[in-house]
């Protein structure tokens, strides 16, 4: 078993040894061949030091050092682009992650699951770290519909090929499961063993929540309409107008009617009335959405020249005896 182990590293030099016993014990103990990929996201402490350090005593291990800090997502991504491993392990380098659980999951992918997450149903962090994820992952699960209890989890297993699929890019690691579930790959959960922190302190707190929301409307967003953004802004755009026109049309006939004088109708002078303003700002508005779903359709169509929005999982027959740049053209 070929197994990339991905670790994003931000100031947790006193950590990095031990984690690095713990892997390389699990992989002699099941006889995997583990690479062990550490992503130093600009720290500023001595982890570098230390990666260094490791990369140099064991041949499995590489060291990626960014010049300053760029996120998690990134550290996840450069890693993700050179690693080899049939899977791909990612865990965080706090030792909160217990690598004695990589077996469970390399068994569920076993079972059919491309994408294995971690679930801490038991948590060992703040309440101010605690009550945001639950939030979040409340929300990521209604919205989405991939159901998971913790998405924030950064211990996941993944089939290598779906990297190929799914790129990461501003705060989106915590949506691959999402995004990957979008294309079609399978998803799983197993409970998991969460160990206190032992050294340094944690790098997240109650108000990622709020940059944790807009991300989500981002991959809502890519997920239901990343093929046919139209009908979203569209679609809005056609309720403002016809908003818009209904108002119009109550107006004008109100105008109307108010000039017969057999009615006893006071004259309505449509310039004085509140509701002009807000039918024509409807109007607007529907244009304004009209216009930019069109814009957003042409994007898309040029973007998605030589890419194909679909996932194959397998080819059998005549296909299965050509390479995939063949079965592009076939």
């Amino acid at each position: 078993m070929r197994l990339s182990a991905v670790i994003p590293v931000y100031n947790e030099a006193d950590s990095l040894r031990e984690l690095h016993r713990e892997l390389t014990e699990v992989a002699a103990a099941n006889g995997y061949l583990m690479e062990i990929i550490f992503v130093d996201d600009g720290s500023t402490d001595a982890s570098w030091e230390v990666e260094r350090e490791l990369a140099e005593s064991d041949p499995q291990v590489k060291a990626i050092r960014f010049r300053r800090n760029f996120g998690k997502a990134a550290a996840l991504d450069a890693g993700f682009r050179i690693a080899r491993g049939e899977l791909v392990m990612t865990l965080d380098a706090d030792l909160q992650d217990d690598p004695h659980e990589i077996p469970r999951f390399l068994e569920q992918i076993e079972n059919g699951f491309d994408v294995v997450s971690g679930y801490k149903q038991v948590r060992h962090d703040p309440w101010h770290k605690v009550l945001p994820s639950r939030i979040f992952n409340w929300m990521v699960s209604t919205l989405t519909g991939v159901r998971l209890h913790d998405h924030n989890c950064g211990m996941k297993c993944y089939r290598r090929e779906i990297f190929e699929e799914v790129r990461l890019y501003g705060e989106l690691h915590r949506f691959v499961p999402v995004l990957a579930s979008a294309r079609g790959w399978k998803i799983g959960e197993i409970v998991i063993q969460h160990r206190a922190r032992q050294f340094g302190q944690s790098k997240y707190g109650f108000f990622r929540i709020f940059k944790g929301f807009l991300d989500l409307l981002t991959v809502k967003f890519i997920t239901g309409f990343g093929q046919r953004p139209q009908h979203l802004l569209g679609g809005i755009g056609l309720a403002f107008f016809a908003f818009g026109g209904l108002g119009m049309t109550v107006l004008a006939i109100w105008w109307c009617l108010s000039r017969i004088p057999a009615l006893g109708l006071n004259p309505l002078n449509i310039h004085e009335t509140a509701m002009i303003f807000y039918v024509i700002t409807a109007l607007l508005l529907g244009t304004q959405f009209l216009m930019v779903g069109l814009l957003a359709e042409l994007i898309t169509a040029q973007n998605s020249r030589g890419q194909s929005p679909y996932s194959i999982s397998e080819t059998a027959g005549y296909l299965k005896h050509h390479d995939s740049s063949a079965d592009q053209n076939v």
